[in-house]
């Protein structure tokens, strides 16, 4: 998902804006609870994508939470194509670098992500030195390039790559991207392809949001058959799990089951469970969705209610319960962001929210779900 233009704050603003509210459980004893990277040792791997806040923030609380808890890192934005290849040819491996280093200071296993997406994609990718479209064959070229020269810059530092970011609709089209409308629909088998020739032995991942929806599970289903038909590796499929209090839980294990009979592994990447009301008709993580800020749709940032606390303890130990049931075919399971005070969802899709949607508050302490 997500997958994210996030405003790139920096951790002291996110405590500040964290300290406005009570966490959920600021007022209550703390229970101790093993390191999650222990807590699913025997199961998969346990992670949390990392943002410029927390790469470069002097908060050593906050750096001896993510090596304590958790054993495997992704990139949040700091790989992505705006950044990496800011212009053509024109390549950043700064912030990257960092995080490579991170991981590797604390023996976290690290993902990619992402080569491919519609968005966070810098305008010069599609367009020619007057702003006319560019026509097939350079776009493949640029895409071609731009994996060669990313995946290449990491080869042998991640252990895989986002490889395409959210190609499918709801209903299981595929979505009308610049990359499709160029190119056509064989740009993911491009990009699979260039994948695995820049770097023979990372693992390539499909990565998408809404899979609790049968049109999107139908149409990744028909995406791993085509690559497999065209004879191109793929690994994994990560299902973005950016979740809420009223996600149906059945689809969602549907969709895994799905995929996992595909004889592809299954990851849970992005995964967030917001409380909060969603004020349009179907919750999603589409970045470019915002709705104008109400009271209504800010319900608790005084804190957060004790029967709304109930059902989001309810609703991860449920979770995990099927991670736990399917682990045979899931290699890892990771929060799209560390603490409550830094998560996208305080500012997606209604800017200035308070929201609660990870394991660990604003205060960097484990909320009291046992999972």
């Amino acid at each position: 998902m997500k997958r994210h233009r996030l405003a790139v704050l920096t951790l002291s603003m996110l405590l500040t804006i964290g300290a406005d509210s009570q966490s959920v459980s600021s007022d209550k004893e703390q229970v101790s609870y093993p390191p999650l990277k222990e807590q699913f040792k025997d199961h998969f791997l346990v992670g949390a994508a990392i943002d410029y806040g927390e790469m470069y923030s002097k908060d050593s609380t906050l750096h001896r939470l993510i090596r304590r808890e958790f054993n495997a890192l992704v990139a949040g934005n700091c790989m992505k194509a705006d950044h990496t290849e800011p212009r053509e040819n024109v390549f950043n491996f700064k912030d990257g670098d960092f995080l490579v280093a991170m991981a590797e200071k604390n023996q976290q296993v690290l993902t990619g992500h992402c080569l491919v997406w519609h968005s966070q994609v810098p305008r010069w990718m599609f367009v020619d030195s007057v702003g006319n479209k560019v026509s097939r064959e350079v776009l493949i070229e640029r895409m071609r390039n731009h994996i060669y020269k990313v995946a290449g810059h990491y080869r042998g530092k991640v252990r895989g790559w986002d490889v395409v970011n959210e190609a499918i609709e709801w209903n299981g089209d595929y979505r009308k991207s610049e990359y499709y409308k160029i190119i056509g629909e064989d740009f993911i088998r491009l990009a699979f392809q260039f994948a695995h020739e820049a770097d023979p032995d990372a693992e390539l991942y499909y990565n998408d949001y809404g899979m609790d929806s049968p049109g999107k599970r139908e149409g990744v289903v028909r995406l791993i058959r085509d690559l497999k038909a065209h004879g191109l590796r793929i690994d994994a499929i990560g299902m973005q799990s950016h979740l809420s209090l009223w996600t149906n839980l059945e689809e969602y294990e549907k969709s895994l089951i799905a995929f996992a009979n595909e004889g592809v592994k299954v990851m849970a990447t992005e995964l967030d469970v917001s409380v909060l009301p969603w004020p349009g008709e179907m919750p999603n993580a589409d970045i470019s969705t915002s709705f104008e800020y109400q009271e209504k749709y800010n319900p608790y940032r005084n804190g957060l209610p004790a029967e709304v606390e109930a059902k989001l303890k309810d609703f991860y130990e449920r979770l995990f319960a099927i991670y736990r049931k399917h682990s045979d075919v899931i290699t890892r399971v990771t929060f799209w962001g560390v603490h409550d005070g830094g998560s996208w969802l305080n500012g997606f899709p209604i800017k200035g929210r308070t929201n609660y949607p990870l394991l660990f508050d604003r205060q960097l302490r484990r909320k009291n779900i046992a999972l």
